[in-house]
């Protein structure tokens, strides 16, 4: 597990999985086009639902739940790794950000 930056998940190929581990009340700023919302506390029983063979880049709003998301995750098996600076920082940035699924 690596903490990346705003330019390493931009630059991720298309099969990356995008986790946006806040919880829903916390969505209404917006999430990274195609990822997918999976609140932290649900990560464990929902991990069925990612697929092994492809990284995850896991999302919070300040790195911390995210880091901690990622090396839950890494200890299953899978490549994960944690936006470092969160959603805060992908929104300083003034990178796009699309309304969550409804």
């Amino acid at each position: 597990m690596q903490e990346i930056n705003t330019a390493d998940v931009l630059a991720a190929d298309s099969n990356v999985q995008i986790i946006d581990v806040r919880e829903s009340a916390e969505l209404s700023t917006g999430m990274i086009e195609n990822a997918v919302h999976i609140p932290s506390g649900s990560v464990l029983d929902r991990a069925g639902e990612l697929d092994k063979s492809r990284r995850v880049i896991a999302v919070c709003h300040g790195g911390g739940r995210s880091s901690r998301v990622a090396e839950m995750l890494t200890e299953l098996g899978f490549n994960a790794d944690t936006l470092g600076g969160g959603m805060s920082g992908w929104e300083a940035e003034g990178l796009p950000m699309v309304p969550p699924a409804q």
